[in-house]
């Protein structure tokens, strides 16, 4: 049951404070990142340019017991970051604070829009669409979870160890440093989206199961593809690490979509055999 239909008016008055809280929730969480960026900064964000990085403890032990995989207990890693702009550092924080804040504040904004089109929606669409925010926001952050511990790290590891010429002396500017980290761990947060879009476009009937089955392999071909632009290692296993949570991902995408009516025959067809 549906409740009492508002009018345009009232509509546009609940959408100004929809608005105005999540701006609100937004300054809230930006003024606290501001204030507790410089530790966040040195413990977290350049927490990969250095050999203690948890994610590399984990592969030197890895790599310890195997002659496959590359070199990763080498303790004198370290990233020197630079800065070559005089306004950069400011900026940055003031970036990052705002990141961390869309980041800390996502599942609130997530509800905000649910609570804004939950009146429009039946009983049982309301069940449905609760599910949808709650998974996708659980797969936003695995993605950046992912992001950050595995994608993040071997991408910088790898180009900030190519050596073009002993004559060049590797620096990273900061611009260039936080411009990947921002880009790779929220494309990560994006691209784990991939089965909620896959269920929607599903629901309205652009794609089907049978549509994952007959572009498998042009799949694997493209997220091969993907994962040595991401990943521009020459070694599999760092382009496996990318590479297997993306066709995962497509995989589990093809479980959420609908069967086609041809593959529907079919199964009720093998029931009534059986």
């Amino acid at each position: 049951m549906q409740q009492e239909e508002m009018s345009f008016w009232d509509h546009l008055e609940e959408l100004r404070w929809t608005l105005f809280r999540a701006i609100l929730a937004l300054f809230i969480f930006a003024i606290a990142g501001f204030a507790f960026m410089p530790y966040l900064f040195d413990k977290v964000v350049l927490a990969p340019t250095t050999s203690d990085f948890i994610i590399y403890q984990w592969m030197c032990k890895i790599s310890s017991q195997t002659s496959l995989l590359p070199d990763f207990c080498s303790d004198t890693y370290h990233v020197e970051i630079v800065n070559i702009k005089l306004a950069s550092q400011f900026f940055t924080h003031m970036t990052t604070s705002f990141w961390l804040a869309i980041l800390l504040t996502f599942p609130y904004l997530m509800y905000e829009v649910w609570r804004f089109i939950s009146p429009a929606l039946y009983e049982n669409e309301k069940k449905n669409v609760r599910w949808v925010f709650f998974f996708g926001t659980m797969m936003f952050f695995l993605g950046c979870t992912v992001g950050y511990f595995m994608v993040f790290p071997m991408t910088l590891r790898f180009l900030a160890t190519y050596q073009l010429s002993e004559a060049i002396l590797e620096q990273v500017s900061l611009e260039s440093y936080m411009d990947n980290f921002y880009m790779l761990i929220f494309v990560m947060g994006v691209v784990f989206e991939m089965p909620l879009v896959s269920w929607l476009l599903s629901k309205i009937g652009l794609i089907n199961r049978s549509y994952f089955h007959k572009y498998r392999r042009h799949a694997i071909v493209f997220l091969l593809v993907g994962a040595a632009f991401i990943t521009p290692s020459s070694d599999p296993f760092t382009l496996g690490i990318v590479f297997f949570p993306l066709y995962g991902l497509y995989e589990l995408s093809a479980f959420f979509v609908r069967k086609a009516p041809k593959e529907d025959d079919e199964d009720e067809l093998e029931e009534a055999n059986d």
